[in-house]
This record gives structure tokens, C-alpha cells and sequence, in this order.
């Protein structure tokens, strides 16, 4: 921790004695970006850091590898879809471990357990706190597809749709999937 402090403390005291990037070796490495402002060379691979330690701590919380699978979050009417399946149709044994993951995440949403999610994103999701006050408006129902499985979460209530929502829009963000962050008119329920 001292070692964590002293780096800091050395940083900041460069910087703050650096008249420009000439005299400071931490700025002389540094870009501009388009707002025109410094890009620190610290802070330049968070984003890859960070999407990496999601899919690592979600191959180790799942089960199975992100690599063999497709995750899709779908926001609906009424909640949303959190949607698994496994890229080779032949594939059952990605399949089962979807499956068996989806059903046990079924059952710890039902139980407001939402340690999963924090584990793998390393941070509480937005919606959460407001889905876990709504518990008891919403369900969470566990269904198998195909290729894996899905979650369909539903509510009437105003205030767990738009926390439902926030989760979902943050999954679909931190897990990269490309999905809508908005409810899709054309979409069909898929357990209807």
C-alpha cells in the first residue's frame, strides 16, 4: 500500500512541477486526444484491461468460455431477456453448462442474490440496487433454447422496468454484444 501511495505521490508531484512535456518523463510519453486533452499513458489500456478481466472472471463465474458462446440482453415492455447459446449447434456440452448457469442465475435473481453480476463487471451494475429493493415486482424465468437457454425478466412496476433496463443496457456495453439499448418494436417474446 505504501509502494501504491509513494508511485502516486510521485506522479503527482512530477506533474505538478512539470512546466511542459519536455521536463516531466511521464508526459513525454503522453497524446492528445481530440478534446485536446492529455491522454495519461497509465490509463491508455483500461478499456481492453477492463473488457478482458469481464470475460475472464465470466468464463471462470459461468462456467463455460465467452469464446464458444453468444450472449444477447434484449430489453422488452415489460423487463428484458438475458439470452445464452453456444456457437456450434453440436456443441451440447456448451449448451448444458448454459443452461445449468442460467437456471442457477434464475434462481439467485429470484433470491436477490445478485453476486454474480458484480463479480464478473468488478462493480455493482446499475439497476441493481432498485431491482433488489422491486425484488418481490419482478420474475425472473429460466427457459432453454435451442442452443442454451434465457432468462426473461418481468415486471409491472415503473420503477423496476427502468432499473431493469439500466442492468440490461450495461450488460450490453460491458459484455460487447451489439444489442439495441432500447426496446426493439419489432421484437417477438420468444417464450409466448
Amino acid at each position: 500500500m505504501k509502494t501504491i501511495l509513494s508511485a502516486c505521490l510521485s506522479v503527482a508531484i512530477m506533474t505538478s512541477y512539470a512546466q511542459d512535456k519536455s521536463t516531466c518523463p511521464m508526459l513525454q510519453s503522453t497524446s492528445t486526444n481530440a478534446q485536446g486533452k492529455m491522454a495519461c499513458p497509465m490509463l491508455q489500456n483500461t478499456s481492453e484491461d477492463h473488457a478482458a478481466g469481464v470475460d475472464m472472471r465470466g468464463d471462470h463465474a459461468m462456467g463455460f468460455s465467452h469464446e464458444n458462446t453468444t450472449h444477447h440482453f434484449k430489453l422488452t415492455q415489460d423487463g428484458g431477456i438475458i439470452e445464452v447459446d453456444a456457437n456450434r449447434e453440436t456443441d451440447t456440452i456448451t449448451r448444458d453448462q448454459i443452461r445449468q448457469h442460467l437456471t442457477h442465475v434464475a434462481s439467485m435473481f429470484t433470491a436477490d442474490n445478485f453476486e454474480i453480476p458484480m463479480f464478473i463487471h468488478d462493480t455493482v451494475p446499475p439497476g441493481v440496487p432498485v431491482m433488489k429493493e422491486k425484488n418481490s415486482a419482478i420474475t425472473y424465468t429460466f427457459a432453454p433454447t435451442k442452443q442454451g437457454a434465457m432468462v426473461k425478466i418481468e415486471t409491472n412496476d415503473p420503477e423496476a422496468l427502468k432499473a431493469i433496463h439500466e442492468f440490461l443496457v450495461f450488460q450490453i456495453k460491458d459484455h460487447r454484444t451489439g444489442d439495441p439499448s432500447e426496446i426493439e418494436p419489432s421484437f417477438k417474446n420468444s417464450l409466448q
